[in-house]
């Protein structure tokens, strides 16, 4: 199951800088499919080229048909991959991240201030004597984000919640703005640094109906079948069932996205690779800037990775379906401004997914904060629970820190286990003392059998600031490593380590913490001590 398909849960919080084992690899977390995704996406490319080259009259043919100026086969590929990230969106919870108002500004300035503004100067700078060139690419750069950015995020395992929020958001800017921003930089900027100036018309109906097409479309089925299937087998069967088995169609959808995108230009891009070479450099730079710029800001905003990982995309995104349809309505198919936007999305493909590795590295590498709603107004307590790991420093409940040595296995099924049972009741966080690259796939399956899914959370390390923050703290053969707080509970269960054992085994294991934990969450609620102390006589 792949990151296509997967449930995440936000990041522990951190006093210090989080350290891993010198060999681990962001590659290692991600399922066998999904760790070959460069050789697919490269697949895919040397496809559409070889079909572009070989079949006469392909491209014609693919652009022959067209949704408001973008071939009719890459809209149906977009809409594929857009709709199951967009199911997998907990709509209930977006009013929670729309309140985090340093996170809107940020994402607004990084969009529509910065972003423009470094894809002008970049495109002045390298493409200096290619006027066309030039005009293409900064259309690019003023296209914001409104489709591929939800794949990339949720391939790093970001906040797919902030992630449609930004999206939506904007949505409305670029409709907008986007025309008003074509005026002012191949216009009147230019005029007023003494530079050629380019004349643009661009309808604002016309950019409203690319948005609505193309996000809007996918959007509503997204909710529609996360609203229905919730209401009619609940979000377990939902989440657990449902997502995975819909979550590869996102897979296929950019696979075939990226065969008929080279093969619509397989020709233009074979016979003219100086050129393609030329527009590439502004664009190689512009995604490079606005996606470390991205991180930068969500760590100077203390934002956890989840949604760091959610702004950075989101800034070195762009919508290009808008830049090629603005393209062509306005200078022709074949016109220089055309193919600068065609090779934008060619350009981003690799890269993004390049970044998607770096940002999963980063992840292990860097410490973040915990409270993926810091800053926010409290959710009532009809919401959602929040998921297994998530922290709240100032909440009235009790908050429970699971630690193991490698927060692979036994550590990471207590959490779920008691964040189910809880119900939103209880805090709960896991880490480990020397963190493992990925959850045990044999945890991950017994876990799938009691309808919990395990298959994208990443192992994390312990910090004394997680010590701090909890109640109780429940180790699992970790010793003497483990951080030590006084004035906190500490229970020891001894769990037999799952690591290398085979299926029945973990299963044992997996029913034996499932019964601790039930004892443990009706200590907490009702106060009492005596069961704890039967709690670790039972754990040994």
């Amino acid at each position: 199951m792949g990151p296509f398909s997967h449930e995440s849960g936000p990041e522990q919080m951190s006093d210090h800088p989080a350290t891993a084992a010198d060999g681990s690899r962001a590659a290692g977390r991600l399922s066998m499919v999904d760790r070959f995704l460069p050789v697919w996406i490269a697949a895919a490319m040397a496809a559409g080229l070889l079909l572009g080259r070989l079949i006469p009259g392909l491209g014609s043919a693919l652009g022959s048909v067209a949704i408001h100026g973008t071939s009719l086969p890459i809209a149906i590929g977009l809409l594929a991959m857009m709709y199951p990230v967009l199911a997998k969106v907990r709509y209930t919870e977006v009013r929670l991240i729309t309140a985090d108002r340093r996170m809107m500004a940020a994402s607004l300035i990084l969009n529509w201030i910065i972003g423009p503004a470094v894809m002008f100067a970049l495109a002045w700078l390298l493409l200096p004597d290619l006027p066309a060139y030039r005009t293409g690419v900064i259309l690019v750069g003023l296209a914001r984000c409104i489709a591929m950015v939800l794949i990339w995020t949720d391939l790093a395992c970001g906040d797919r919640e902030m992630a449609a929020v930004l999206v939506a958001l904007n949505a409305v800017f670029q409709v907008l703005a986007y025309a008003a921003l074509g005026v002012f930089y191949l216009n009147v900027l230019p005029g007023w640094l003494g530079l050629p100036a380019q004349s643009l018309r661009v309808s604002f109906a016309d950019i409203a109906v690319t948005v609505v097409v193309f996000l809007g479309i996918p959007l509503v089925a997204g909710f529609l079948t996360r609203t229905l299937g919730e209401r009619a087998r609940g979000r377990d069967w939902y989440e657990s069932r449902l997502l995975p088995r819909i979550g590869p169609i996102a897979l296929y959808g950019l696979l075939f996205t990226v065969v008929v995108l080279f093969a619509l230009q397989g020709k233009t891009i074979t016979s003219q690779p100086l050129n393609v070479v030329r527009i590439a450099l502004p664009l190689l730079a512009y995604f490079a800037i606005m996606w470390s710029g991205g991180f930068v800001t969500a760590r100077r905003l203390r934002l956890t990775y989840e949604r760091a990982a959610s702004l950075a995309f989101s800034a070195a995104s762009n919508d290009f379906e808008l830049a090629i349809a603005v393209a062509i309505g306005v200078f022709g198919a074949t016109s220089g401004q055309a193919l600068a936007g065609v090779v934008g999305p060619l350009i981003e493909v690799p890269v993004l997914l390049g970044l998607v590795y770096v940002a999963l590295w980063l992840h292990r590498r860097i410490a973040w904060p915990e409270d993926a709603r810091a800053g926010t107004a409290t959710p009532a307590a009809a919401q959602a629970p929040p998921p297994a790991s998530q922290g709240d420093t100032t909440t009235d409940r009790p908050q429970v820190l699971f630690v193991s040595v490698h927060n692979a296995g036994r550590s990471r099924m207590a959490a779920a286990l008691l964040d189910h049972h809880a119900a939103g009741r209880v805090v709960v966080r896991s880490a480990g003392s020397a963190p493992a690259d990925a959850i045990n796939p044999a945890v991950v399956e017994v876990m799938a059998e009691a309808g919990l899914d395990l298959s994208r959370q990443i192992p994390k390390p312990i910090t004394a600031g997680e010590v701090r923050a909890s109640d109780v703290v429940i180790t699992m053969g970790c010793g003497a490593v483990c951080p030590v707080v006084p004035g906190k509970r500490y229970l020891d269960w001894e769990l037999e380590d799952p690591a290398g054992r085979d299926i029945a085994t973990v299963r044992r294991i997996r029913d034996h913490i499932d019964a601790l934990v039930r004892d443990l969450l009706a200590e907490l609620l009702t106060g009492a001590r005596e069961p704890i102390r039967s709690l670790r006589a039972r754990g040994r």
